[in-house]
């Protein structure tokens, strides 16, 4: 947190980016963090997103049902399920990264 701080007052914009929420607390201990970072002006975005949309297509979900069961966490469609297009991007970016991580 302080570090992000100091970062943040030098007029860099800073995001925390964690892959689950369990990395960083539960219950009320999240949502202090949240609200701490929130009011420093420090974003937090989660990966689980990601994470829940490869565990539903390892399920044989369709991608249509993978973005019914997700729910965007930050930014202006905050609350909102993503597009099937959206959830399709996001695959197809993680398999393209993965193949060039096996690749190397």
């Amino acid at each position: 947190m302080k570090l992000a701080g100091e970062i943040r007052s030098s007029g860099v914009a800073v995001t925390l980016v964690v892959h689950e929420h369990k990395w960083l607390g539960r219950g009320i201990e999240l949502a202090m963090l949240a609200e701490e970072l929130k009011a420093g002006d420090v974003g937090l975005e989660f990966l689980f997103m990601l994470s829940m949309a490869l565990h539903l297509r390892d399920q044989e979900m369709s991608r249509r049902d993978i973005a019914k069961r997700l729910v965007i966490t930050t930014g202006t469609k905050k609350g909102r399920h993503p597009s099937p297009a959206t959830v399709m991007r996001m695959l197809r970016g993680h398999d393209e990264q993965a193949a060039a991580a096996a690749r190397a």
